[in-house]
């Protein structure tokens, strides 16, 4: 993917609800965390977590913002879907 649709595709992510694959919501997603150099895309900074996600034992940034992985994430629409067995948590 070019630059600028890596950059278009990354801001259409923000402000999409996290839910897991049984539909419980996790957030929004706030902000993206990505490598530079590769443009890969790492974590989504969730933004208003739910209390169940403020319960687990995710990594956080050091605001403590709660960071989900990437790699989590098996489908992408009007929601972000998680699998919450991949959490790693």
């Amino acid at each position: 993917m070019p630059e600028d649709a890596d950059r278009k595709f990354s801001k259409q992510l923000i402000g999409k609800v996290v839910v897991s694959k049984s539909g419980k919501r996790f957030g929004e997603v706030g902000d993206i965390v990505f490598e530079t150099k590769s443009g890969e895309l790492i974590h989504l900074v969730l933004k208003s977590p739910t209390p169940y996600m403020e319960k687990m034992e995710l990594e956080r940034t050091k605001e403590g913002n709660i960071l989900v992985p990437f790699s989590a994430v098996i489908a992408m629409g009007d929601y972000l879907v998680v699998s919450e067995e991949d959490l790693g948590a």
